[in-house]
């Protein structure tokens, strides 16, 4: 005859449970602690761009005075360099013009008295 019949039975003390839940892994920070990443760095940056425009303002400040202070003197630089050229055109005008009887040098040919600039620069 045949065998008896047994049927198939779980193992003793049963089978394990079976395991449906997703089993992920420690993504990252959350949303709340990059967006007060994001926050601290964009406010330090602000930071340092404010300080960087008050520096800044501070050399566009120190420029203009140390220009308002030096214009005097370039000024006064500039005219003694003309009067230096005025001098040596009027020196050139008559060892030209030596021989020519009844010429002044430098007199000007307007017959106007006042002094007026060169409006231009001979070099």
């Amino acid at each position: 005859m045949a065998a008896p019949y047994r049927q198939d039975m779980p193992p003793p003390g049963g089978f394990e449970a079976v395991k449906y839940k997703r089993n992920l892994p420690f993504r990252g920070p959350g949303a709340l602690a990059i967006l007060g990443g994001v926050a601290a760095i964009s406010a330090f940056g602000f930071y340092r761009y404010g300080q960087g425009a008050l520096e800044k303002r501070e050399l566009q400040r120190e420029k203009a005075w140390s220009r308002i202070h030096l214009v005097p003197l370039l000024m006064a630089e500039g005219d003694r360099d003309a009067y230096r050229r005025q001098q040596a055109a009027l020196a050139r005008e008559k060892e030209i013009m030596k021989d020519i009887k009844g010429w002044e040098a430098g007199k000007s040919i307007y017959n106007n008295p006042k002094y007026a600039s060169p409006q231009f620069v001979v070099l």
